[in-house]
């Protein structure tokens, strides 16, 4: 199938008010695309499904699923798309917002100070008006611009429409082997300046990395951490240990979702305490935002050898079943002519509230560099 018929069936898809997912994988020429064959609304509550979910930031929530057997699928390879030219919107921060961002991180600063909080991640909510909101168009120009990012193009008429170019993987499972990662920290990438990270900032991490060891440590056989890396995304500069484990024989898909989300990159920790606070004092429902999506228990067919110099006769298949899921980041939702763009940072007792503010606003240009 070639881009421009892609892309076409998916417009149709959209004009019929059907449910659909079109995305790309970090560093992938993929582009994948479900279209679910009615307008029914799927959920899972054990994840043992198969097909594509997308998953709130409160479990307590709806997970939407596409299942595999309500869809079609097709994919092309790509590594460009062709787009118009257009001018990217220029989001103003406002005063108001601000002081209403600096106020709530103040009150992060203070609970943790005061209680047993050690990080909670604040987040806030921009709207802006759009001239084009053609959420196909926007999505073309995600995976021109992201190619370190799970860019995806979400929609289902009865939750609404999704947009976003997320760095963070929650977390993969190819068999009995898990890869997850430590994001946090962020900074404005320069390239005529040398990368410093703040003791905040690797701390930050640390607790992260602590969380996400402890949380799958029940449900592994043995845990390797990766030394801490600089990474790129977007616009921004971010600090990852990359995790891997294998699990054990009788460890389902639930339990590690339960164990691992939501991380303290996108709530905090301890994270029952994080979670109450965020809910108790944002002001806004998340939704999906910093919930994560991705593709549920998919068969997958590898090849071994026995013998690697008799490869062509000694080839057998091996099927796995694999899950990957991104952290709902970078993302905004599309509303008739606006978009609704959520951002957010974490939160310990050395933070400072301007800066905090300053990183939400670094953040929204993700998402503002391909508005119009």
């Amino acid at each position: 199938m070639d881009q421009n018929l892609f892309f076409e069936t998916i417009e149709i898809q959209y004009a019929q008010q059907l449910p659909f997912v079109v995305y790309s994988r970090p560093i992938n020429s993929v582009i994948k695309c479900w279209l679910q064959n009615d307008g029914a609304l799927h959920t899972s509550n054990n994840f043992t499904e198969s097909g594509f979910i997308f998953a709130p930031f409160n479990l307590e929530e709806n997970n939407i699923l596409f299942p595999k057997e309500g869809c079609d699928y097709l994919e092309i390879e790509c590594s460009h798309i062709e787009t118009e030219s257009f001018t990217p919107t220029e989001i103003i921060p406002n005063e108001t917002e601000r002081l209403q961002h600096i106020a709530l991180v103040t009150k992060g600063i203070n609970s943790i100070k005061n209680d047993t909080l050690q990080k909670v991640v604040v987040s806030r909510c921009e709207t802006k008006s759009l001239q084009d909101t053609n959420p196909l168009v926007i999505f073309k120009r995600l995976f021109n611009k992201y190619k370190n990012a799970m860019v995806y193009c979400w929609f289902h008429p009865k939750v609404g429409l999704w947009i976003g170019a997320t760095p963070e993987l929650l977390f993969k499972v190819e068999g009995k082997r898990l890869t997850t990662i430590a994001l946090a920290g962020t900074q404005a990438f320069n390239e005529k300046e040398d990368v410093n990270w703040t003791t905040k900032e690797y701390e930050e991490q640390q607790i992260v990395t602590d969380y996400i060891t402890e949380q799958i440590g029940p449900y592994s056989k043995m845990i390797n951490t990766s030394d801490v890396d600089t990474v790129k995304a977007g616009n921004l500069l971010h600090l990852k240990t990359k995790i891997t484990s294998v699990l054990k024989d009788d460890t389902d898909l639930k339990a590690i979702i339960e164990a691992l989300h939501p991380t303290p990159a996108v709530c905090g920790f301890p994270k029952a305490e994080a979670k109450y606070f965020i809910l108790q004092h944002e002001n806004y429902n998340r939704d999906y935002y910093t919930g994560f999506l991705g593709e549920l228990n998919l068969k997958q067919a590898t090849t071994r050898n026995t013998n690697r110099r008799n490869v062509e006769n000694n080839a057998y298949s091996v099927i796995k079943t694999q899950s990957n899921f991104y952290v709902n980041l970078r993302c905004m939702q599309l509303k008739d002519s606006t978009a609704n763009i959520y951002v957010g940072g974490g939160i310990t007792k050395d933070s400072i509230p301007e800066n905090e503010w300053e990183e939400t606003v670094n953040k929204t240009k993700t998402i503002g560099s391909v508005l119009e």
